[in-house]
């Protein structure tokens, strides 16, 4: 059995995307925050981790970044999840008698719209969609409700008050697989890659990059910049890349690696939109 670092408990997203990534060759590791799942597997109490990157309505979890590239993880593969929100509270409750909301900040981000029209619910951070809402079974919280998916009242016995209550339905969240050390698969099998560079702070250099990606057939996916913050006004570039032949991207990965500073293979792995 494959033990597994997720980022909240059982019944958070992150426990979703196992399920279906490992099917039923796993075991939960549970952790609280990033930190601690990044920390499990530099410690080698996990083989692997699931990390939630970025959300089609909140955007780039940024931090994450940093996490993986500061701590050298090596993406092994990636998860595009369907995100659903649930309102979900003790049985009998109901939207007029709930006074306040707890939910992992990402959570309430892409809710807030709803809440827009229940005014007296008070909205408040917490560390873990499912974490809330097995705090609020085992205390018997009353007038207190949870944003987490379906999968949590089940588990947590709770009733869900009310259904998809994120503000876009078409909610997605992608999910990378995170390992110490590197994964060896096959070139034929590897169709996409995470980068990341440091380019001189001149004119064109980006463009320059860009263009390599460009000429040599690869389709650029995401590109996100993160402040050095040892270096003022000094940015990492971290870069998704999708090709056809990995014969095209080993092209590209070796220019790109003459031009750019600090460059660095983050992964090499399927592309989960396959």
């Amino acid at each position: 059995m494959k033990k597994i670092a997720i980022q909240g408990i059982q019944g958070s997203n992150h426990h979703i995307v196992v399920k279906r990534y490992y099917k039923d060759d796993y075991e939960i590791k549970e952790c609280l925050s990033f930190d601690a799942l990044i920390d499990s597997l530099l410690n080698n109490e996990s083989l692997q981790g699931v990390m939630a990157i970025e959300n089609t309505i909140a955007g780039s979890i940024i931090p994450n970044y940093a996490l993986i590239d500061k701590n050298n993880m090596n993406i092994v593969g990636e998860y595009y999840l369907p995100i659903h929100h649930h309102l979900m509270a003790l049985p009998g409750e109901n939207l007029e008698s709930i006074k306040e909301v707890s939910s992992h900040p990402m959570a309430l981000l892409q809710c807030k719209d709803f809440f827009k029209n229940h005014k007296h619910i008070k909205l408040v951070e917490d560390v873990d969609t499912a974490e809330v809402a097995k705090r609020i079974a085992e205390n018997k919280l009353q007038n207190t409700a949870a944003i987490a998916p379906k999968i949590a009242a089940e588990i947590f016995g709770l009733e869900v008050i009310e259904d998809e209550i994120q503000t876009i339905k078409n909610n997605e969240t992608r999910f990378v697989i995170i390992q110490n050390g590197a994964q060896t698969l096959a070139t034929n099998e590897i169709n996409k890659a995470s980068l990341k560079f440091e380019l001189d702070h001149k004119r064109g250099s980006l463009a320059a990059i860009l263009n390599v990606i460009s000429d040599c057939k690869l389709n650029l996916t995401k590109i996100q910049s993160l402040p050095k913050i040892e270096t003022p006004w000094k940015y990492a570039f971290f870069v998704d890349v999708t090709f056809d032949t990995y014969e095209a991207y080993a092209k590209a990965k070796a220019v790109i690696q003459i031009m750019a500073n600090d460059f660095k293979i983050l992964g090499e792995y399927k592309n989960g939109r396959l």
